[in-house]
């Protein structure tokens, strides 16, 4: 039934074109569309409490990563405040200090679809471990501010590894029915960091000067030994091994996350197809970076899609909101490390707790409902964060309104943009290319990111702080219109499904709408 529903929706490799996608096939499609997703729910009832937990424990193992990430980033907005005041670092070389891992971990992101295609999905992950771990000891044992920056630019490596590839992993690991919300599970990682990183500034802030931020840093190195025994645990991913023509191994691990020998079988199928080896013929072989260079038409849309929202995640400002976060609370009128760095703490769990409604509303809603509400209420937050600080003052009002904004901002971007653009990467693109297609947008990302941060204290100094925000506010704004004109509905299809949705500019447009049609007529089914 699944490579029925390939064939018919011509899903192949993106180099070779399938059946046209016109109007007289649609309800043909809708109607595969229908019973593979009913399938889907069947076989999904009929799968085991403890091939579930496999997948739910892969998963969170493949996310661990993402916690080097996320604390990082919390954890260097209070530290930056004791290296400033130990190292006697100038307000240039801070931003350096925070921005340069954002813009190198675009070298271990570049690096990481080509590794994760040679050694593999799993260990990939070990290397970014390792990297980041060397990176974050040098940071800890630093002297001067050029050793600090070489622990970072590391670190940055490591974490430009591990970011790109575990999105990639559980999306190949994950049902169809549960894998937005699986391969969500970075980002609540990434938050979990976050709030951690927060946690730990405001816990070692009593401590002196030259200890206290090292000992943060220090704390980072933690979840990279966890993954050292996860290892042991996650298998490899069952895409890569049909890849390497391992299907036997492939066919292991699908019965070990499915439980179920029909739909094993039909998945596997569906990948050797789309990986070009099914038995019927193999594909002839493209340089994947020669596609990237002189994109098809269906590849060039996925890439507008994937690379787009990856860098509307960052340019709305997410980073400079959690990196400086001290820095705004300063501008709104608190005053202290301590009041400051609790004002942060109270910024992570807003951001930590709201990824929860992601997870579980991303498989009902699907994924763009999610990111309308996201970069909506974003936008509104962060007009609203660049109103107050600019015409508020630093009264009590202006400092509660400062702070529930943030809040705000960081929620609805937790609700939407910020896992559901990791979601889309990782599903949009044909397997030969997925990896170092989400490899380029994990760069897009990253390269954002850093910019963001370099540049935030100068912009703010040239334009003031609210000023910033309502350029912010103005990019969020645009990435509503962006959600709206490239990104397609890819809720309940098969990885293999989703690449039919970009097979010509009509399917493009008409996802919506078509999965509106399978909707009404499984009512209809229900009705009956």
């Amino acid at each position: 039934m699944g490579l029925v529903g390939v064939q018919e929706n011509g899903a192949g490799d993106l180099g070779f074109p399938g059946v046209s996608l016109g109007a007289k096939n649609k309800y043909k499609r809708m109607d595969s569309e229908l019973n593979e997703d009913l399938d889907d729910h069947h076989h999904q009832g009929d799968a085991s409490s403890s091939a579930r937990k496999y997948v739910y424990a892969c998963a969170v193992f493949a996310s661990l990563n993402s916690v080097l990430l996320g604390y990082d980033v919390g954890v260097m907005s209070g530290a930056i405040i004791f290296i400033q005041e130990d190292l006697k670092i100038t307000e240039v070389q801070e931003e350096v200090l925070v921005g340069i891992l954002s813009i190198l971990s675009l070298l271990g992101s570049l690096a990481g679809g080509k590794t994760s295609d040679a050694i593999g999905r799993k260990w990939t992950m070990a290397l970014a471990a390792l990297v980041f771990q060397i990176g974050a000891a040098i940071m800890t044992l630093a002297p001067t501010f050029q050793v600090l920056l070489i622990g970072r630019i590391l670190a940055g490596v490591g974490i430009g590894l591990g970011v790109m590839i575990a999105p990639v992993y559980i999306a190949e690991i994950s049902p169809t029915i549960a894998r937005g919300s699986l391969t969500s599970f970075p980002e609540i990682f990434i938050n979990l960091g976050i709030l951690l990183g927060y946690v730990s500034n405001f816990a070692f802030s009593g401590l002196p000067a030259h200890t206290n931020w090292r000992i943060m840093l220090a704390v980072g190195i933690l979840p990279s030994i966890f993954i050292g025994f996860a290892l042991f645990i996650i298998p490899e991913s069952p895409r890569w091994l049909v890849l390497k023509n391992r299907v036997d191994d492939a066919r292991s691990v699908l019965l070990k996350t499915m439980d179920n020998e029909k739909e094993v079988e039909e998945r596997l199928a569906e990948i050797q197809l789309a990986a070009g080896i099914s038995s019927a013929e193999k594909y002839e072989e493209k340089a994947v970076w020669r596609e990237f260079l002189n994109p098809s038409p269906a590849l060039k849309r996925m890439l507008i899609t994937g690379f787009g929202i990856q860098c509307f995640q960052q340019i709305t400002g997410i980073d400079a909101t959690v990196y400086y976060s001290p820095e705004i609370f300063k501008e709104a009128g608190i005053h202290g490390n301590s009041k400051l760095l609790a004002a942060t703490v109270a910024v992570g769990l807003a951001k930590t707790g709201f990824i929860v409604v992601a997870i579980v509303l991303i498989d009902k809603l699907g994924r763009k409902p999610l990111l309308y509400l996201s970069t909506i209420g974003m936008t509104v937050c962060l007009f609203c964060l660049g109103f107050t600080l600019t015409f508020l003052g630093n009264g009590k009002v202006g400092v509660g309104l400062a702070i529930f904004w943030v809040c705000g901002n960081v929620a609805f971007f937790s609700v939407g943009i910020g896992p559901v653009c990791w979601v889309l990467t990782s599903e949009i693109f044909p397997l030969k290319l997925r990896a170092q297609a989400a490899a380029l947008g994990a760069v897009g990302n990253r390269v954002s990111s850093g910019i963001v941060a370099m540049s935030f204290l100068s912009v703010s100094r040239a334009i003031t702080v609210g000023g910033t925000f309502f350029i912010f506010s103005f990019i969020s704004a645009l990435s509503v219109a962006f959600v709206y004109k490239f990104v397609p509905e890819t809720k309940g299809k098969s990885l293999e499904q989703i690449e039919s949705l970009f097979q010509n500019d009509i399917g493009w447009r008409e996802t919506e709408v078509e999965l509106g049609d399978v909707e009404q007529l499984v009512d209809k089914n229900e009705q009956k």
